[in-house]
């Protein structure tokens, strides 16, 4: 009889009421043909593989982490708060120690979902894997974080709610911003004033293969990895780089995901993104649950798998490698790269216009950070959108001193009533939200 050499917690939550529409490709049998595929297999009768049931988070887990306009309930469904409740349920299992590593196969999800939420973006209303992080660190001894994201598309709203967090190290692979939406993700974007080189953007040619992505997790992420000494790792268990997906050109396998998996050791791996419904996500999931289990996975393939067609080009390897090298050079280079960037200066703006492409919203966004030598600085964001919404949303972070504290209340305060329909704020440092009017 097989026994898991690393106990795994498994949930599973399709969403069967949850559907962009009936033949979009983020639709609940994204994880239908997946539960066949571990119930015919016969994973669940595996010693120290266990099945969770998911539990819903709450609106105070949400406002941990978003601004969500005009509210939480306006822009979510029951099917979000399961989906990231698998996550958060997932988690707690690994943090009590009833198993070793976990893996929450929910939708919908959740990593297009920025720091403010007006709506969908990417299939995406509210971010799980940061609602479930943030969770932890209320509640559990849990400090540095490592995210590995893996999907096929750049992780833009993971990377912007860390973005001035240097406890936080993202990593993003994912296929190359000029060819593929969000159309970012470049090796400049590294981060805050106050964070600089704790975001790290991999973007990977299209045919990228297994050599490719193998290549960049032994090569960049896990000497980084080695580097940061995180307390915990994260991995964003997008499966759409796989070479039969249907939206993105990348050549990825089964084999390769899992062989991923196993080099990155993950302590919890969040499913996101992967549209191939019966011939990738079946395979790659087994293939992620087996690995992850520490169990043989040689023999998964999935129908169509030739090795020798989908290998990259020496063009696609040469190119995988100079980015590395970037990759590598600006992680040593971070403190000097920080301090170039902060160049001195009390306080750091930036303008953006964000695009929800889910739900056809346009939001213009002014951000002020306060550039802070005793902590990662206290923000505020000037967000407006269609429809008339104009919000103030102040951020003070979990290890804020008492200026920062100070100045984020001051501009929640004083924040002028007739400029704005709604006024918020959100101090970690005391896990407090409010919200006027």
């Amino acid at each position: 009889m097989l026994k898991a050499r690393h106990t795994t917690g498994l949930v599973f939550f399709p969403a069967f009421d949850w559907a962009i529409s009936p033949t979009h490709p983020e639709r609940e049998e994204r994880l239908l043909y997946t539960q066949d595929q571990v119930f015919e297999e016969g994973i669940l009768d595996i010693e120290g593989i266990q099945e969770y049931k998911p539990e819903l988070i709450t609106a105070q887990d949400v406002q941990r982490v978003h601004f969500c306009v005009p509210n939480v309930a306006d822009v979510t469904t029951e099917s979000h708060f399961i989906s990231a409740g698998g996550a958060k349920t997932i988690a707690k299992a690994v943090m009590d120690k009833r198993v070793e590593r976990g893996f929450a196969l929910v939708r919908p999800p959740g990593h297009h979902a920025m720091r403010v939420v007006h709506g969908a973006r990417g299939f995406c209303n509210i971010n799980i894997e940061a609602i479930m992080i943030e969770y932890l660190r209320k509640a559990y001894p849990v400090g540095r974080v490592a995210i590995v994201d893996t999907d096929c598309h750049h992780g833009d709203g993971t990377q912007d709610i860390y973005w001035h967090d240097p406890d936080t190290l993202f990593i993003s692979l994912h296929q190359d911003g000029r060819t593929l939406y969000p159309g970012s993700g470049f090796p400049n974007e590294m981060g805050g004033p106050t964070a600089t080189g704790t975001t790290i953007n991999y973007p990977l040619p299209p045919e990228t293969s297994a050599e490719g992505f193998l290549y960049a997790i032994r090569n960049v992420v896990l000497p980084i990895l080695e580097d940061f000494k995180p307390d915990i790792i994260i991995n964003s268990a997008g499966q759409d780089n796989h070479f039969s997906d249907p939206i993105t050109n990348m050549n990825f396998s089964a084999q390769g995901y899992a062989e991923l998996t196993r080099l990155l050791k993950p302590d919890i791996a969040v499913l996101e993104g992967g549209y191939s419904i019966e011939g990738a996500l079946p395979y790659v999931n087994l293939g992620i649950i087996l690995a992850m289990a520490g169990i043989d996975y040689s023999r998964v393939t999935e129908p169509g798998y030739d090795p020798d067609r989908l290998r990259q080009t020496p063009a696609v390897t040469r190119s995988i490698q100079r980015t590395g090298e970037q990759l590598l050079s600006n992680w040593r280079r971070r403190e000097s790269i920080m301090a170039l960037v902060q160049n001195g200066q009390p306080f750091s703006e930036r303008t953006r216009s964000i695009y929800y492409d889910t739900d056809n919203i346009t939001e213009k966004q002014f951000e002020t950070l306060r550039i802070c030598s005793e902590c990662s600085g206290v923000y505020k964001i000037d967000s407006s959108a269609d429809g008339g919404r104009r919000i103030l949303a102040v951020h003070v972070p979990r290890s804020a001193c008492r200026k920062c504290r100070s100045l984020g209340y001051e501009w929640f305060d004083t924040a002028d009533k007739r400029k704005f329909t709604g006024v918020y704020l959100q101090d970690r440092s005391d896990d407090t939200y409010l919200q006027r009017p």
